[in-house]
């Protein structure tokens, strides 16, 4: 049973009724709540961008899960708001901490717009020992359009240098007014614009993992 929690994906609507059973009995479990890109969100999972092609989502979750984390995704509605929906999963991952799961556990991790719920759960849920991992979503301008973000916790950020959705976000950091105990960055070059973010690349799944895992130097 213990190996078929682990090979599914959790519905974060119905975490609630399985946090008990999730909390392993192996102190050293980690879980990945995963937020996907907008395009996912807005369409149905076998459509291809016109430009990018399919989202791999799927295949991340997989990718996590054969590393044995505990996965909690979903495929969010359309028009979904990115604040409201982080207010519900900031309640979620109380719950797991509630139920004895270390902070430093539990990543919280999305592309695109998921990477702005994922930046909306860390503002929110205010705790410097969560894993977090934002892949691009950050721009220059977000200091000014979206002021209600301060970092907090433990950041790492993924960028695509051809990327015109994503840069550095040092400049987020620095204006923080929340604790961020470990923070990097990472700049990818595939040249493969915001798709990278479409596929399951080892590019930046791979830190991410670590990341998940408590690596904060990425060795």
């Amino acid at each position: 049973m213990k190996k078929l929690i682990k090979a599914l994906t959790f519905s974060l609507t119905i975490l609630s009724s399985i946090l008990s059973f999730c909390q392993a009995k192996n102190e050293n479990q980690r879980y990945i709540f995963f937020f996907h890109n907008k395009f996912v969100q807005e369409n149905p999972l076998n459509a291809a961008h016109p430009e990018y092609g399919k989202a791999e989502y799927n295949e991340i979750l997989e990718s996590f899960r054969k590393d044995n984390f505990i996965v909690f995704s979903e495929k969010r509605k359309k028009n979904t708001n990115s604040a409201e929906y982080a207010e519900k999963i900031v309640k979620q991952v109380k719950a797991l901490i509630k139920k004895g799961v270390p902070p430093n556990h539990i990543t919280v991790i999305g592309t695109s717009q998921g990477g702005y719920i994922a930046q909306y759960v860390s503002t929110y849920l205010a705790n410097p020992d969560v894993n977090f991992v934002f892949i691009g979503c950050f721009r220059d301008s977000d200091i000014q359009e979206i002021p209600d973000i301060n970092f907090c916790g433990n950041i790492l950020t993924i960028y695509e240098k051809s990327d015109i959705y994503g840069v550095s976000a040092v400049k987020r950091k620095e204006t923080s007014k929340l604790q961020v105990n470990h923070f990097k960055e990472i700049e990818l070059n595939t040249n493969l614009k915001h798709g990278f973010l479409f596929k399951a690349l080892d590019e930046w799944i791979v830190p991410s993992k670590k990341w998940a895992n408590g690596n904060y130097n990425l060795n």
